[in-house]
Formats: structure tokens, sequence, C-alpha cells
């Protein structure tokens, strides 16, 4: 898929988009999460929540190998989102981003041979991918979504918190592809099988945007140039693609935007974004 076109220039000649950034969503969900993204010679991993093996069998599915991995960036330490850190880092000799308090926080990622401490708010570069992370509310020790920008593309990761602040909604603001979180709609996650602790945590401020979160913040955050949305880390007990498609679906309405929902169990296709 492509989210731009090419055009017209002022001349009359045509003008053809060149790939700016791309991006594959491995796996999404509370069984584990990896997401690869590409400015074309930097490939970066954010989280790595399946097995290292795992993980190689679906970028292979997706026409991708582990050699493209320039560096992998951990969102936060929960074991669906680092349970393959540690190896595919050591396999692969790949430089691991997080936050000081994430890495003291990960008992389980194991040994890491090139460990880069990063800060929320302040903006690194994974050679010419600049990569901007910031603060999530959720229930982890300093939990982070990244923005990525490179030739004139921006593409908004943000997935496990519970509020969309107005901090996140500034970092998110004027991406052309966003990953947003629809973990689960309130009713069937309060009439569902989950303690109740565990229903007071999914749904508090530090825990998962509800269908209904995300289609307000979308509604903020929709913009012409808005090419796909990709809905992320759905619960499979508290919601289903069909309804989270349906509910957020009107947040773009009228618009050229493409919406997505991102599978639990494979991996989804390369999405490219062109830019002039």
């Amino acid at each position: 898929m492509k989210a731009a076109a090419g055009g017209i220039d002022g001349s009359g000649k045509e003008r053809r988009r060149r790939p700016c950034l791309s991006f594959c969503i491995l796996a999404s969900g509370s069984r584990g999460n990896a997401i690869f993204v590409s400015d074309g010679s930097t490939g970066i991993l954010v989280d790595a929540g399946l097995s290292g093996i795992e993980i190689q069998r679906r970028m292979t599915a997706a026409g991708l190998v582990p050699q493209q991995i320039s560096a992998i960036l951990v969102t936060h330490e929960h074991s669906d989102h680092i349970q393959g850190v540690g190896v595919l880092s050591r396999r692969f000799s790949i430089p691991v981003y997080m936050t000081d308090a994430t890495r003291s926080a990960a008992a389980g990622i194991g040994s890491i041979g090139d460990f880069r401490p990063i800060t929320s708010g302040v903006p690194f570069c994974v050679n010419a991918l600049e990569c901007h992370p910031f603060s999530l509310p959720h229930d982890a020790a300093d939990p982070v979504g990244f923005t990525f920008q490179r030739n004139g593309c921006k593409l908004g990761l943000a997935t496990d918190l519970g509020t969309p602040t107005a901090m996140i909604k500034r970092h998110l603001n004027g991406c052309a592809a966003l990953i947003l979180e629809a973990n689960h709609d309130p009713r069937m996650l309060s009439e569902g099988p989950y303690p109740w602790p565990l229903k007071q945590r999914i749904g508090s401020r530090t825990g998962h945007l509800s269908n209904a979160s995300t289609l307000t913040l979308l509604e903020e955050l929709r913009h012409p140039e808005l090419h796909v949305v990709v809905l992320a880390h759905l619960s499979e007990t508290n919601n289903t693609p069909e309804k989270a498609r349906q509910e957020i679906a009107p947040a773009l309405e009228g618009s050229a935007t493409t919406l997505l929902v991102a599978n639990q169990h494979r991996p989804g296709r390369i999405i490219t974004l062109t830019a002039d």
C-alpha cells in the first residue's frame, strides 16, 4: 500500500513522490507486540514481545530479515513488549534503546551488550532516522510512545495508555500515519470474564484506551495529510476488529484516510509513506 500518490507540479511536469518511511506491524495485542519501522536504509524494531524465533518467522513472512534492524526501541517493561529483546539483541548485535527506569524494571529482558539510555521528551537519531519518545500514562515504570521523522514524513505510535493527554496530542499532531491503541469496548470489559481488579486497571487512566477514547482522540488528530491509521493492541477478550473499526471509523468520515486493524497472530503488510 502506498499512502500517497504522485501529482503534477507548477510547471505541468509530473511530480514523483519518493518513499520516506515504511512500517510493518509484526504483532499487536496482549500476547505480544513488535513493529518494524524503516526509512529505507535504517530499520528499527519497536518492542519485541514475542520469542526471538517467532519475530524472525514473522519478519520472513513480511519479506524482512533481522539484519535490517539497526536498533530495538522498548516502550516499557511489560512482558508482551520485551520477551524477545535480549535474545535478538545478542543474536544480531543490535543496540537497545530504552529509558533507565524501564531497563531497571525489565527483569526478564536478559543481558544486553549495547544498552543506550533515552529520556522521554528528548529526541535522538538512529543514523538519520529521528526518534522522539514521549511519556504515556500507563502502569509501568517509564512508558513512552514514539514519533519517527524522515524526509518530510512523520509516523506516530501510541499504545498502552489510559488517557490521551494534551502532550500526547501535541506529539501526534501532523502525522502522515498513526498507530493508535483501541484496546477494549467498555461494555464488553464490564460484562466479560476478567476479575474486577483487572477490569479496574484496564479502564483506569493508566490502563488502556477504549474504542470511544480512541474515536475522540482521532477526531482531534485527523487532518488532510493523514493517510493511514492502524488500530492496535486490541483485546481478544474485550474487543473485536469489527467492533473497533465500526466504532472508530466515524472519526474519519469524509476523509481519504485509510483505517486498518492490526492482527495479533500474523504480520500486516508493509505500509509505505511517500513525500514530494
